[in-house]
């Protein structure tokens, strides 16, 4: 009788440290999960600003005299295509729709960029008040932009160091977290962007 209440209670306390052991990796791995997610909410935020402001750069940028539009419908189309992707919590969770995500954000940046350098050409639109503003707002919304991915970045790094270290992968494996996605540079970003200026008459 006593060797089995010993064996009971040596039983209990391993299966309470396993249990232990379980609730308080699951806790890291939702509070690092939350992080990501506050992180992400702001990299969205920023995105949403830059979407905001475009509208009225793109009205300033129109009234100037011979603008190249092929530049100023890609920026249009490049915005719509942004916006009109749904971005879900989810997504964190695929990669394959963070990669379409990062594409089309990218493809935004991108065509922003082209029109910027194309500006340079019509002095009008520099000495143009309402289009400084909106180029200052939109500079530091790409800086707020960069920021909020690096601090994503971070929380990413840790929450995936968390949830592949040993033991506690065992863990994640049995509650269900995986690794999350990380921002990757577009292919080319290391390139200045070309441009033509083919202007229509």
């Amino acid at each position: 009788m006593k060797k089995l209440t010993i064996v009971l209670l040596v039983l209990f306390l391993i299966f309470g440290m396993i249990g232990c052991s379980g609730c308080n990796n699951y806790n890291k791995f939702v509070e690092a999960g939350q992080t990501v997610d506050a992180k992400w909410a702001e990299v969205q935020s920023n995105y949403q600003r830059r979407a905001d402001l475009i509208p009225n750069l793109v009205k300033t940028v129109e009234g100037a005299a011979n603008f190249e539009k092929s530049t100023l419908k890609e920026v249009v189309e490049a915005r719509a295509k942004a916006t009109s992707m749904q971005v879900t919590p989810e997504i964190l969770n695929n990669p394959e729709m963070f990669k379409k995500f990062e594409q089309v954000q990218g493809q935004l940046s991108s065509a922003l960029s082209r029109l910027m350098v194309v500006v340079e050409k019509y002095p009008e639109l520099k000495a143009n008040e309402n289009f400084l503003q909106l180029q200052a707002q939109l500079e530091g919304t790409e800086n707020r932009i960069k920021f909020s991915r690096d601090e994503y970045s971070k929380a990413v790094r840790e929450y995936n160091v968390l949830v592949k270290r040993f033991p506690a992968v065992i863990w994640a494996n049995i509650f269900g977290f995986k690794e999350k996605p990380y921002f990757q540079a577009q292919a080319g970003a290391e390139n200045a962007p070309s441009v033509n200026f083919n202007f229509d008459k």
